[in-house]
């Protein structure tokens, strides 16, 4: 197994923005290997992408394509625009990426929010004190919008050396397989791979000797067409939009990558990607915005296999795929939330609860993550009733309360409950006591309890499973139900033998009429509170 260390890795070690997007002062610490940003909807974990993205291409006419009104935090442009609009308060944005020790003269210094000297890269956009007096002139007037047309943007080292594209310090590739634009995601992909690849030196002379074939294609094709018009004559583009870089593809086989299924392209641009063709122009960064869309379930084995299998490199995964997340390793985890700025690291989450997750079939795991307020049940029958029995207590649905039922099995409640001890997600557990509720309720639990963890059950240990509770609150429901079916067994043997039919039927035919038992009532009472 490699070393970071070993392979001279260039990494980035933290990132912080402010006013970029969602982030007004963010500071967010990265793995050496593998970072999986995960967060609800608007949680800004496309954005980090993007910042990574912007900031190692160091290229001005990105930035101007996506336009600083994108880029903004829309909170403090209101903000200042809804006060006395002074030229000293108008906001900037800037993003740093902190880098390990690169050996690089260059890149180290003191140019960074926290006049540190250490490694890395700041991408700013600051008012031009060149127009002053044009913003002055702007602000000055009650009707008017804010003055991004006057902001400089730039791209320095620490160091305080200026860069751009032709003299990045990391390569990194970025594959987003969530964008709509399919087109427009794979020319870009493209580019970046062609980047990847090729030195300046021989950029350069590709795109010389791609303009000298197009005017001798011109000449020579078009010669006896442009000699019968008078006025005008027919020609290839030459601007920026038609050059080499624009008209390239890549092809397996004799298939362009622009042809193929979305799965077969995700999967053909990551390893792409990775491979090692070319390792004097391997890539430093890999940035994958949900790797998971439209591959199947075999294809995101296959894509998993891939990236684990990279060496020296580091990788920026965004992500809502329970597999994609256990596979590569919870603790890799950086949790993002819509309502907050502050990232959670699951690092701290022990080893064999990682290693459970990464081996089991398990496939609520995010939902857990993601969950604000969730009730942790055994099987399948509980969670068959739960939403009736929530229901009957709260007279509201789960999701109009944001609450989450979850079936775990006995085994996994403590695997659950030590990512959310890290994550402060409130839990209510509902157990079996299994004939012994001391030791399998209380005393099992006993470092796990908080204000925001609570284990409930039956203290009866006579009543040691689910159905056995739920039958003796609803006695006459369940023999109505039930009695035609036993034959030589009890109403409560058959319950006990046929658990998820039961709860079936229980919630099919008599969901309004249903009894809530004490401990099932408690838990739903605490989770609400």
């Amino acid at each position: 197994m490699y070393t970071f260390e070993e392979y001279k890795v260039k990494l980035i070690k933290k990132i912080k923005m402010k006013n970029f997007k969602k982030f007004k002062n963010s500071e967010i610490y990265f793995n050496d290997n593998f970072n999986m940003l995960i967060g609800d909807n608007e949680s800004g974990k496309s954005s980090i992408l993007q910042a990574i993205d912007l900031i190692i291409s160091g290229s001005r006419s990105n930035i101007e394509n996506i336009g600083l009104e994108s880029l903004f935090n829309t909170e403090i442009i209101k903000e200042f625009m809804s006060k006395e609009k002074n030229y000293k308060n108008l906001p900037e944005l800037y993003v740093e990426i902190y880098l390990n020790e690169q050996e690089n003269f260059k890149l180290n210094g003191n140019y960074n929010s926290e006049d540190t000297i250490c490694d890395g890269l700041r991408f700013e956009c600051l008012p031009n004190d060149d127009y002053s007096d044009e913003i002055l002139e702007l602000l000055s007037d009650d009707d008017t919008c804010f003055p991004f047309e006057y902001y400089s943007i730039s791209f320095k080292t620490f160091g305080g050396d200026p860069y751009n594209g032709y003299n990045k310090y990391l390569r990194k590739i970025f594959i987003d397989n969530s964008s709509i634009n399919d087109e427009y995601a794979t020319s870009m992909y493209i580019k970046d791979v062609y980047a990847k690849n090729v030195s300046p030196k021989q950029k350069a002379k590709h795109q010389s000797e791609y303009r000298k074939y197009k005017s001798a294609y011109v000449n020579k094709i078009f010669k006896t067409l442009n000699g019968s018009l008078e006025d005008y004559s027919f020609d290839l583009k030459t601007d920026r939009r038609s050059n080499l870089e624009n008209d390239l593809s890549i092809k397996q086989g004799e298939i362009f990558i622009n042809n193929m299924g979305q799965g077969k392209k995700s999967l053909i641009k990551t390893e792409f990607a990775l491979s090692k063709s070319n390792p004097e122009n391997d890539i430093d960064t890999l940035l994958l915005e949900e790797p998971e869309n439209h591959l199947s379930h075999i294809n995101m084995n296959k894509l998993i296999n891939i990236i684990l299998q990279v060496e020296s490199k580091q990788i920026f995964i965004a992500t809502h795929n329970n597999m994609i997340s256990r596979r590569l390793d919870l603790r890799n985890v950086i949790m993002l939330n819509s309502s907050s700025e502050k990232s959670i690291s699951l690092k701290s989450i022990p080893d064999d609860t990682a290693k459970f997750f990464m081996k089991s079939s398990d496939n609520n795991i995010l939902d857990y993550i993601l969950s604000k307020k969730v009730i942790l049940v055994e099987g399948d029958a509980e969670y068959i009733l739960m939403e009736s029995f929530y229901n009957r207590v709260t007279g509201n649905k789960l999701c109009e309360n944001d609450i989450h039922i979850i079936s775990v099995g006995g085994i996994s409640f403590k695997r659950y409950l030590d990512i959310g001890r890290v994550i402060g997600i409130k839990t209510a557990v509902i157990r079996d006591n299994d004939k012994d509720y001391k030791k399998n309720c209380i005393d099992l639990y006993t470092e796990y309890i908080d204000d925001n963890i609570k284990i409930f059950y039956d203290d009866n240990n006579r009543n040691y499973t689910f159905e056995i509770n739920v039958y003796k609150a609803n006695k006459d429901i369940c023999d109505e139900l039930f009695s035609p079916r036993r034959k030589t067994l009890t109403v409560q043997e058959y319950m006990l033998k046929n658990k998820s039919e039961v709860a079936f039927q229980m919630l099919d035919k008599k969901s309004n009429k249903l009894k809530v038992p004490n401990h099932i009532r408690e838990a739903i009472e605490w989770i609400n509170d």
